[in-house]
């Protein structure tokens, strides 16, 4: 598959972590990084302008525009709560006491509907908000659990990814013995195949043996191996310290 990345890291039965200087190496590799990397352009240029007035309401808008023109805010108006007479230059005119009035009747009724919501919230008002705890604790109880149920599956995916990496790791050591015995086997074979090739030399004639020694296989291991220069024993070692687990 396309842009596919094969992560082969098995945490549970990776070793070598705690190895001494692997965590300074790993910081150094960090810093290198950090050093060569710098950041010159803007990562959301692609991303479009930033939607910030989807939400904003026009009153919004105008406080807005006020805070950037740091101008001081508007004092809060006491207009509604007052009963002004008419003008000084309608006081005869019976349409400015009508306008007055109907003030007044606004206002009676503002008070009246403020009395009854203070009423309504002395004999409802605990029921109500004991409703609302309720209705909350629900909320909190049912975000508890759906936390838990989350906790249980982390904890199963991550228990399911160590048991599949213990089976693996338990496999992957197996193997990687077989593979290092394959190896210290054709490498002995190879080994008895070239003394039998220089046997057989030596007993045709065409490889004397050095100071009249008789070609016989004791001499012929003592003789160098043709791929290099370690001894049989410094090979079987070099495989099992390379694959040790």
């Amino acid at each position: 598959m396309s842009g596919e990345v094969v992560v082969d890291a098995l945490p549970y039965i990776d070793q070598g972590y705690d190895d001494p200087g692997v965590r300074e190496a790993a910081l150094a590799m960090v810093e290198e990084e950090c050093r060569r990397y710098r950041p010159t352009k803007n990562y959301l240029e692609n991303a479009g302008p930033e939607p910030s007035t989807a939400f904003e309401t026009p009153a919004l808008q105008r406080e807005m525009e006020r805070v950037q023109q740091r101008l001081p805010m508007e004092p809060l108006s006491m207009k509604r709560y007052e009963l002004p007479p008419p003008p000084a230059g309608r006081l005869g005119e019976p349409t400015a006491w009508a306008e007055s009035v109907d003030n007044s009747h606004a206002q009676l009724s503002h008070q009246a509907i403020r009395v009854l919501n203070l009423e309504l919230q002395l004999q409802y008002g605990s029921e109500a908000w004991r409703s609302y705890l309720n209705t909350l604790q629900a909320l909190v109880t049912r975000s508890q659990n759906v936390h838990s149920q989350l906790r249980k599956q982390i904890a199963s995916v991550n228990w399911e990814r160590k048991r599949s990496q213990t089976a693996s790791g338990a496999r992957l050591r197996a193997l990687r013995r077989r593979w290092a015995q394959l190896v210290s086997d054709n490498y002995r074979l190879e080994r008895a195949i070239m003394q039998l090739e220089i046997q057989l030399q030596k007993a045709k004639g065409e490889a004397p043996a050095d100071d009249g020694e008789p070609a016989d296989l004791e001499s012929v291991k003592n003789l160098p191996d043709k791929l290099n220069s370690e001894t049989e024993k410094e090979v079987q070692k070099k495989i099992e310290d390379m694959f040790a687990d």
